[in-house]
């Protein structure tokens, strides 16, 4: 089983632009396609984006598509998530996770999740 530990989380205003960092400590994420996923308050969780564990194939969200991108380390022990011009809707915790499906396009298709960091972007 993965562990995924993520960082990076805070305020910001709307434009503005954070990254979140996910890591793990086994050298374990060739073996899984990993994704963001976020949960705003009130709200079901969201498939934010995934990237395949051979690095083939890229999904993302609608709404974040143009403004976040998705990057690993070479070594496949830490992904980014690199988000610019937030809008309040981003507003949410966000969680790394991993999936033992090739091609995961949905937050019900991840097995395994970091603990979450939060993300506000202020008005």
């Amino acid at each position: 089983q993965v562990q995924l530990v993520e960082s990076g989380g805070g305020v910001v205003q709307a434009g503005g632009s954070l990254r979140l960092s996910c890591t793990t400590s086994d050298r374990s994420f060739s073996r899984y396609t990993l994704g963001w996923i976020r949960q705003a308050p009130g709200k079901e969780r969201e498939f934010v984006v995934g990237i395949t564990w051979d690095g083939l194939r890229t999904q993302y969200s609608d709404s974040v598509n143009g403004r976040f991108t998705i990057a690993e380390d070479n070594d496949k022990t830490a992904i980014y998530l690199q988000m610019n011009n937030l809008k309040p809707e981003d507003t949410a915790v966000y969680y790394c996770a991993a999936a033992e499906m090739y091609w995961a396009r949905r937050a019900a298709d991840y097995n395994y999740w970091g603990q979450g960091t939060q993300v506000t972007v202020s008005s």
